[in-house]
């Protein structure tokens, strides 16, 4: 195989942290990857606007997908940006090593400790109340009156217009 490439083991995929990705936080990880070069981990840059623009997503988006990448184990903040001074945050991909002056850092595999929430499924579950239709139809207190339809009236014979 050619080049570089971003080795996904299946306790990763397999993993209930990796299943509960957004498709925006894979891809964050997955750029943010491209960046790791076996040494620099915790030294990984990638603005809100940089990911926007590279992966084609909202910067709320890239946020929100940073905070899940966070939350759940696959991305660690090693050292806050500073706004002012134009300097994004510095990330650690927790399935990697680190290089200290010391030596080298095991991975933390922080993703490991993801546990997601219970939740009931099937007939055992509560209906959410979004999923609950109401028996009558809501007033009409917004909006246009409704107009009555009006049915067409027979064809008129030697019009032109028969079938």
């Amino acid at each position: 195989m050619e080049g570089q490439y971003v080795p996904l083991p299946y306790a990763i995929l397999k993993s209930p942290a990796w299943r509960s990705l957004s498709g925006a936080a894979v891809r964050v990880f997955l750029e943010l990857h491209t960046r790791y070069n076996g040494g620099n981990n915790g030294a990984l840059t990638l603005s809100y606007a940089e990911a926007a623009e590279a992966l084609g997503l909202g910067k709320a988006t890239v946020q929100r997908a940073y905070r899940e990448l966070m939350a759940k184990g696959f991305l660690a903040l090693a050292r806050e940006g500073n706004w002012y001074h134009r300097q994004a945050h510095e990330w650690r991909l927790t399935t990697k090593p680190m290089q200290r002056v010391r030596g080298t850092e095991p991975p933390t595999h922080d993703w490991r400790n993801y546990r997601p929430e219970k939740s009931e499924r099937g007939s055992k579950a509560e209906p959410s109340a979004a999923a609950v239709v109401p028996f009558e139809n809501p007033s009409r207190a917004r909006g246009s009156i409704p107009e009555p339809v009006r049915c067409n009236p027979e064809p008129r014979h030697g019009s032109g217009s028969e079938h």
